[in-house]
């Protein structure tokens, strides 16, 4: 069943009003989704901050949209890399003290489809660690300045989630006995929804005002696979890209832009697009498989999680 909350159009940044006194803090916005989406912040007066890899991309992101937008348009950057802890921390201690207030943390950032097992500096599979463990810790060292925000976090995931195990491999989160690119990017992406959804559960009975919302971007043409995937990869998405199952990065943007803007969503639901698989058309409510939010699956894998990365949520 098509979502039809919003219309036959689905969601669009048309139903947004005025942003002004809002800020956004998106990750890897230089490019891509993210950066679409601090576009349409800001043409609506909101303050974006975004969290990056790279100094060089940024900067000149940046000023791409302040040519655009006007010198006076509110846009900032940290250096941050998702693959690295301390880079995490120390960008997540830089936002709390130059960043008063979060209306939304939006997890956009991922690595993809790495063909061959890389680890991050801290030693883990490098999607799992960049997409899942980064986002663990920084989502965890914002919350408090979200939560006197009445903030959302808005956690970017992809279809992949319903591909590979559909579980978490416990017993070999690294993959090292039978690494292949995607079923371990399909488990990082689940494991970016779970935190997602236990997250949910946990702030229940603690009186936060935090709202946490799931979304996909369908099939866009941003750099993720081009950056990261193998050749074959690569060179199979090019060729998707030309065809009318891959929407634009603009697009693509939509659903986490209404995830941060939107009121009266549902919490436990999977937001993006609802047209043939789910890979395109109008922006709503999409199929949410109960795998994604088997509650023992959540709740090891917040615990593996706080271990793995020596970093402790307090509510």
């Amino acid at each position: 069943m098509a979502d039809t909350t919003f219309g036959p159009k689905g969601w669009t940044p048309e139903r947004l009003g005025s942003l002004a006194g809002k800020t956004y803090v998106i990750t890897g916005a230089n490019a891509g989704a993210g950066f679409q989406a601090s576009r349409t912040f800001l043409s609506k007066g909101a303050k974006v901050v975004m969290l990056n890899r790279s100094a060089e991309k940024s900067t000149a992101a940046v000023k791409d949209l302040k040519d655009e937008f006007g010198v006076e348009a509110d846009v900032s950057f940290v250096r941050m890399d998702l693959s690295d802890l301390a880079s995490v921390r120390t960008a997540a201690e830089e936002v709390m003290k130059t960043v008063p207030q979060i209306d939304a943390l939006i997890c956009n950032a991922a690595i993809a489809q790495v063909p061959t097992q890389k680890f991050t500096v801290d030693g883990f599979e490098s999607q799992l660690g960049t997409n899942h463990y980064g986002h663990f810790v920084l989502c965890g060292m914002l919350f408090d300045r979200i939560e006197a925000s009445k903030g959302r976090i808005v956690v970017v995931a992809s279809l992949g989630y319903n591909l590979g195990i559909k579980t978490i491999q416990f017993d070999d989160m690294n993959w090292d006995k039978n690494y292949s690119a995607n079923p371990v990017y399909s488990q990082s992406k689940l494991a970016q929804m779970m935190f997602a959804y236990e997250l949910q559960d946990r702030l229940k009975g603690t009186g936060s005002n935090v709202q946490v919302y799931v979304c996909h971007p369908g099939a866009s043409a941003t750099s993720l696979i081009s950056t990261s995937g193998g050749l074959m990869t690569r060179l199979t998405w090019w060729l998707m890209s030309k065809t009318p199952m891959v929407q634009t990065a603009e697009k693509g943007a939509y659903p986490e832009i209404m995830c941060a803007t939107e009121d009266g969503l549902e919490q436990r639901a999977l937001y993006g697009p609802t047209g043939l698989m789910q890979t395109g058309g109008p922006v709503g409510k999409c199929t949410l498989n109960p795998h994604a939010y088997d509650k023992a699956v959540m709740e090891q894998l917040w615990e593996v999680s706080e271990e793995a990365t020596e970093f402790s949520w307090n509510f």
